[in-house]
């Protein structure tokens, strides 16, 4: 296995190497830092600290999932340009500059007004511009450039450090959060942004000019419009249901998004570091759960494709669990291992999400016209109006039930169940769907 690997790494003469593929996590790993603190850190200091309705930071993060509808947008014309690089600099300029004024707008709810919300609806739709813009010609650029049999791997690298920026970013900004001040989150905030920015300009220097593409576009590719190039991809019955998977599996992910911090607050009464630093957790279990998803399917069978749907299910069918145990902490309160269940719910939603993504670039150089970007984008897409829909679902129905009960643990539990319950039904829609694998020389050794 390992001497199949190096073998490639010889024989390979055009594509990203892998420290080209660690330098495009590196960015993976700059996006993920600045999107967690509007959609872990600011949501919870809005809802927790400054008594905002939950659905309000719920609302300006699923309207910055639906800004992302322009993702197959994005990708279309980064296809259709020499390079991608500057598309993924200037999405990243664009989200650096939207999550520093998404922390001014959560200061300003300390005394809420039109001022506030207004910025803080601009800041969400520069974050979802840039999180758009960046991340489709960023993974274009993955699986243009990557070969064949190195995409799974790549794939369990990309998202490994993505999940990892989010650790360390979420680990940072909680060890430093406490005691919890306004001058402090800011401080905090614009560091992180100004880190996580910097390091992802670093990586990206140079890295595209100095690789050549694994398959040249066809002209197609380049002459074909925006809607022909749409239609195209959903006229293909296999990208058709892989869309329609990534869809429901991602609602699933997303439900508990925006409520576990709250949850952690109002029923375990931790302080927002101590919140953040749980969060940090869960994405820990993450990075575990995406290395054991990688490493097991290419270790032991050498075969990662045809297992995708066995770790695809594994994954969810263990977060179902995993969200029913978190339900039940609801009423059990103090007593319950929170932490240990948190981090459960991490490794199952990592085995989940690298196997998914495999197939998403296995299947994303696939088009006679559509490039990667545009197909990229699709997905993106999928995902974005998933997670907006999901996170705000769930926000509102704690909510609701929150306004109607007059209690936490009631609210809470239920939405911990109804999430529970999506996941099966991501389970059972994996079974039917068609997910192919690239064919690679690994499998040949």
């Amino acid at each position: 296995m390992i001497s199949a690997i190096l073998r490639t790494n010889t024989q390979q003469t055009t594509g990203i190497g892998w420290l080209g593929i660690f330098r495009l996590g590196t960015v993976q790993a700059a996006i993920g830092a600045m999107v967690m603190l509007a959609t872990s850190l600011l949501n919870r200091v809005m809802v927790v600290e400054y008594s905002v309705a939950a659905a309000i930071p719920a609302a300006l993060v699923a309207w910055h999932y639906g800004v992302q509808l322009t993702r197959p947008l994005w990708g279309h014309s980064s296809d259709r340009s020499p390079r991608r690089t500057p598309w993924i600099v200037g999405g990243m300029g664009i989200l650096a500059l939207g999550a520093i004024l998404a922390v001014d707008a959560t200061i300003l709810m300390a005394n809420p007004g039109m001022a506030a919300y207004l910025l803080a609806i601009v800041s969400f739709t520069m974050i979802g511009l840039g999180v758009g813009m960046s991340g489709t010609a960023l993974l274009a650029l993955l699986a243009s450039r990557v070969s064949a049999e190195r995409k799974p791997a790549a794939a369990a690298i990309s998202w490994t450090m993505m999940i990892a920026g989010i650790v360390i970013a979420a680990a940072v900004a909680g060890a430093n959060l406490d005691p919890f001040s306004e001058s402090r989150l800011a401080i905090v905030a614009s560091l992180v942004v100004l880190a996580a920015f910097c390091a992802a300009m670093l990586a990206l220097r140079n890295l595209e000019n100095n690789s050549a593409p694994v398959k040249q576009r066809s002209t197609d590719e380049n002459t074909q419009s925006f809607p022909e190039v749409l239609r195209e991809i959903w006229q293909e019955r296999e990208a058709r249901r892989f869309t329609y998977f990534v869809f429901l599996s991602m609602l699933a992910y997303s439900m508990q998004d925006l409520i576990m911090e709250p949850f952690a607050g109002f029923i375990f009464e931790m302080t927002p570091g101590e919140s953040t630093q749980l969060s940090s957790l869960q994405h820990g279990g993450i990075l575990v759960g995406m290395l054991a998803s990688g490493l097991g399917g290419s270790l032991y069978t050498a075969r990662f494709g045809q297992n995708l749907k066995l770790w695809i299910v594994m994954g969810c069918l263990g977060s179902a669990i995993m969200l029913a145990g978190l339900s039940f902490a609801a009423t059990a309160g103090l007593a319950w291992p929170l932490k240990a269940n948190v981090f459960g719910l991490g490794v199952a939603n990592g085995v989940f999400a690298v196997a998914a993504v495999s197939a998403m670039l296995g299947l994303a150089s696939k088009g006679r016209a559509s490039g990667e970007g545009a197909r990229m984008g699709v997905w993106g897409a999928s995902q974005a109006i998933a997670f907006g829909l999901g996170g705000l679902t769930g926000a509102v129905i704690v909510d609701q039930l929150r306004a109607m009960t007059g209690e936490n643990v009631t609210a809470f539990q239920i939405v911990f169940a109804v999430e529970a319950g999506l996941f099966i039904i991501a389970a059972l829609a994996a079974t039917g769907t068609q997910m192919a694998r690239p064919h690679t020389q690994m499998e040949a050794a």
